[in-house]
Parts: structure tokens; C-alpha cells; sequence
């Protein structure tokens, strides 16, 4: 499976699990579903670079850090790493040898420093052993909080289910449960959040199941998240580790959590008549505080008592602001230097017109992000067709023709003469909103600079006395010249007396 492509938010997100989590090569590898030799590659070329604490890297922007880490080359003394987890699927299909896989790990690294084939079969025979080892799981203070839905649902008065989230500490067992109306994306996110909140703070793994509601890409060497899964990651300063399909190991503490859930507070709530969610939730949170502070059969102490000794103290702390749910999209600036977001328009700086920006949409904001660097931030509108610009974003021209008011044009046109102001004055009047019809009147500002102000003056008297109330039907009469062409009077028309009328009496 090809790898996915990496960026500097994913390569600084290497250097944090490193210098700031103290993680492994390989936990690394795991937590990004990226191979060792990447996470080998980039972190040698931050040692190269001075980058040797996180303190370093942590207030550096992408552009900063693409410079420092891009713009030496790569230590010679380092072999490339091969990746061992492809090796190791690839060696399934038929026809396919280590000696064809050594030789393309050489061809892949030409002008590197790689193994020998002795060494790389060596290497690979260890790889494959420790994949066939089953031992028991030791789980560091802080280190991991296991998440996942409970089986069983919960009845609701209008015919619906109630699902049941459950997060548990790795060390402690200590469990947090809550309802939740689906298991979406949303319901997971907002849970896990939740969970930190309950905990008092952030653990530096998180370990859902592999459920298709946060995994984009389900693989089971390297399964990827989407945006909006990496963005809650980023938010807590944590790292999301799905377990592998059909590995109940790599979940064992919520596989227990769950069960002790729903033994002792679904199995309490089978028959309680419940209204909706909301009163759903309440009642799973009055029973969550009996379940963590009854001691444990074999240790003799309750979740709550050993959270507090191991847990409590090892979790970084929560955000200031909490997480937002927000979804990304790539946009393209437009001409008129905006982007659209779900039929609105929002302003981005005009010197990024062209470009291809991330936006990171949540229910109150729109941010519009450049190379991870925030150039925008609106209010979200939910008005289809509309525009939000900020003067800021415009070019200087176009700021000088922000200056043009309604009653600044009117009384132009009427300095012009009385017909031209009153066409000035229908034009805007047109126009829902009259700075949808500023360029117009500009545009008749140009044709008295090219006509005079005598020809635009009979010019809209004309479009005035035909119903023509645009630019161009001005523009058109003045090029046909037929401003200089006499108007006929009116005349009282008088209908002449005939056999053939019958008249309004014939009817009655």
C-alpha cells in the first residue's frame, strides 16, 4: 500500500511523539501509519538541523520548519530504513522473493547509505518473529485511554436507541461512560472530548476500535485517519491509535470496560422508562460514580482510588479553549480573490488567488488555512449567495471603489443633470442591495468622461422614457449616436369616430 503523503504538520507531529511523548521508532510509526524509515528519515534530519527538543520545533510554522529541516541534506551516516511492514505483505504474493525486495529497497535509495542483503534479511527475520509474539500488556501511568461503544442500546420513549460510549485508563481501569443518540464521527468525537474532561486532563494515546466513522483509510498495518480526526488529535496534544480488525489485545481494558458497563449500569437501566438522550445520559452518569468507587475483586482497591494515585497525576493538561468539531475541505481562491463554503463566499488575502488553501469550517467559524498558517478567519454565514470580504483582503483599487455610497453616486449623476441622476437613482433601486450596481453607475461615469455630460444627460433621458434601466443601453445609444438624433413630441392620440365601434353602452 503506498504511503501516505506526508506534510510538515505530519512530520512536526513526528518530532512532538518524539522529543516531547519520548515514543519509540516504532510506536511512532504506528500512532501516524508511516513506516520507521520516515519517522528515522525526518528525525535525523532535525538532529542535523539543531532540533533536539521540542521546545525547538514547537513555536516554528510550517514554512519555518520546511526550511530548517529541507534546506540541508540528509545525515550520510544513517542507513534507510526499509519498511518492514510492507516487506513483510508483499513476501505473500506469489513470485516474490527477499532478493527482489532487497533489490528494489537499493533501487529506492540510490545515493544512500542501505544494507547489505545479509543485514536486510537478518533485520527482516527479526521483524517477522516479533510479530508472532503474544505478551501481556503493561500500561504506563497517563499513557493510553481505550474507547468504544457498548453493545447493548438503550430503549427511548419515541421508538429510538440510545448507544453508550466508554472510555477506560490504561493504568487505573478507571471508566468514564456516556449516551449518545448514533455512532457517528460526531458521537465519537464529542465523547472522547467528553472523556478528557471527565479525566481532567490528556493522555498521549488514545485507542478507539477501528470503526469506519474516524478511519478513512482502513488498513490493518496503517490505517489513516481523516482531517477531522487529526485536528481533535492535534487540539489535545495527543495522538489516536486505532486497534487492529479482529485484535481484541490491543483493546483488552475497554473489552473489560465495556463488560463491567454494561453489567452493572445497562443492565440496571433494561427497564427504566427514558424520554430521550439527554435523560439517557443522566442516568448512565448517576451509576458511573458507584461503578468507580466499588473496590476491584483482585486488587481490593476501587478505579477512583487508583486514579488518582497512577492516572491522575501523569495526564497533561486539558486545552484552555475546547475542541470545536470542524470539518476540512480544500478550497481554490477565485478571481475575485474569495473562496466558497457551502454556496457562500468568503474573502481571502487577493495575493493568494489562484491557490489551493484548506479551510477548517466549525459551526461558528470559517478559517482558511495556508500552508498551516491561518490567512483568514470569518464568521460562518448561512446565507447561500452571499459575500463576507474584509477590506483588508481587497487590492488598494479596489478599496478606493468600496468608497462609493449609494447617495455619493446619486448625487454625481444628478451634478450631471436631473435625468441623469434619477437613471442613477433606478439603477441602484434594481439592485436588492445596491453595491451589486456601483459598477454600473461607474461605468456611466466613464461614458461622460468619453461623451460629456450633455450627450450622457439626453443619452438617459432616452433609456428613462423607454424602460431600458442598464449601463449597456446607455452605452449603446451613445455609439449609435442616437442622443443627437431629435425626439418627436407626444401627441394626444384621439380614437376616430366609426360604424364598426360599438362603444361601452353596446354591452348593457
Amino acid at each position: 500500500m503506498p504511503q501516505p503523503r506526508m506534510d510538515m504538520r505530519m512530520i512536526k507531529d513526528i518530532l512532538r511523539l518524539k522529543y516531547h511523548d519520548g515514543l519509540s521508532h516504532s510506536a511512532i510509526a504506528s500512532v501516524l501509519s508511516i513506516s520507521k524509515g520516515v519517522v528515522a528519515k525526518y528525525l535525523g534530519l532535525a538532529g542535523a538541523a539543531g532540533l533536539r527538543e521540542w521546545s525547538d520545533a514547537s513555536d516554528l510554522d510550517e514554512a519555518s520548519l520546511e526550511q530548517r529541516l529541507l534546506g540541508r541534506d540528509v545525515a550520510a551516516d544513517a542507513p534507510a530504513l526499509p519498511d518492514f511492514a510492507r516487506v513483510h505483505t508483499e513476501l505473500r504474493r506469489k513470485g516474490v522473493t527477499l532478493s527482489l525486495l532487497w533489490q528494489e529497497y537499493r533501487a529506492a535509495n540510490e545515493g544512500r547509505r542501505s544494507w547489505a542483503y545479509t543485514q536486510f534479511c537478518e533485520h527482516y527475520k527479526r521483524f517477522a518473529k516479533s510479530l508472532k509474539r503474544s505478551m501481556r500488556q503493561h500500561h504506563r501511568a497517563g499513557e493510553k485511554m481505550f474507547a468504544d461503544f457498548a453493545g447493548p442500546t438503550l430503549a427511548l420513549d419515541d421508538g429510538s436507541r440510545a448507544h453508550v460510549f466508554v472510555a477506560v485508563q490504561g493504568a487505573s481501569s478507571y471508566t468514564f461512560a456516556c449516551a449518545t443518540a448514533d455512532e457517528t464521527m460526531r458521537s465519537w468525537l464529542g465523547a472522547m472530548a467528553r472523556a478528557q474532561a471527565f479525566f481532567g486532563g490528556v493522555t498521549a494515546l488514545i485507542v478507539p476500535d477501528n470503526p469506519r466513522a474516524l478511519i478513512s483509510q482502513a488498513c490493518r498495518y496503517e490505517p489513516r485517519a481523516n482531517d477531522t480526526v487529526l485536528d481533535f488529535a492535534r487540539h489535545y496534544g495527543c495522538s489516536i491509535l486505532p486497534a487492529r480488525p479482529y485484535s481484541p489485545r490491543d483493546k483488552a481494558k475497554v473489552e473489560v470496560g465495556v463488560q463491567v458497563v454494561e453489567r452493572w449500569i445497562l443492565a440496571r437501566l433494561r427497564h427504566a422508562r427514558l424520554r430521550d438522550v439527554l435523560h439517557a445520559d443522566v442516568a448512565v452518569a448517576a451509576l458511573l460514580a458507584s461503578l468507580n468507587e466499588r473496590p476491584m475483586q483482585r486488587l481490593g482497591v476501587s478505579r477512583a482510588v487508583l486514579f488518582a494515585q497512577l492516572d491522575a497525576p501523569a495526564l497533561a493538561p486539558l486545552p484552555a479553549q475546547p475542541w470545536q468539531w470542524a470539518t476540512f475541505k480544500t478550497v481554490r481562491v477565485h478571481i475575485d480573490y474569495h473562496v466558497e463554503i457551502e454556496a457562500h463566499r468568503y474573502s481571502v488575502p487577493h495575493a493568494l488567488v489562484g491557490l489551493d488553501l484548506d479551510a477548517r469550517v466549525t459551526d461558528a467559524l470559517v478559517e482558511v488555512l495556508h500552508r498551516g498558517r491561518r490567512v483568514a478567519c470569518h464568521a460562518r454565514s448561512s446565507r447561500p449567495g452571499g459575500f463576507t470580504t474584509v477590506d483588508e483582503h481587497m487590492p488598494a483599487a479596489h478599496r478606493a471603489h468600496k468608497q462609493w455610497t449609494p447617495e455619493r453616486l446619486v448625487h454625481w449623476g444628478r451634478q450631471t443633470g436631473p435625468k441623469t441622476g434619477e437613471f442613477v437613482a433606478a439603477l441602484l433601486e434594481r439592485w436588492r442591495h445596491p453595491e451589486h450596481g456601483y459598477r454600473s453607475c461607474l461605468g456611466l461615469l466613464s461614458l461622460g468622461k468619453r461623451y460629456g455630460a450633455q450627450r450622457l444627460e439626453a443619452a438617459c433621458a432616452i433609456a428613462l422614457g423607454l424602460g431600458a434601466i442598464q449601463y449597456r443601453h446607455v452605452r449603446d445609444i451613445l455609439a449609435a449616436g442616437r442622443d443627437r438624433v431629435p425626439q418627436a413630441e407626444p401627441t394626444d392620440w384621439v380614437s376616430p369616430a366609426h360604424d364598426n365601434l360599438r362603444g361601452a353602452a353596446y354591452y348593457h
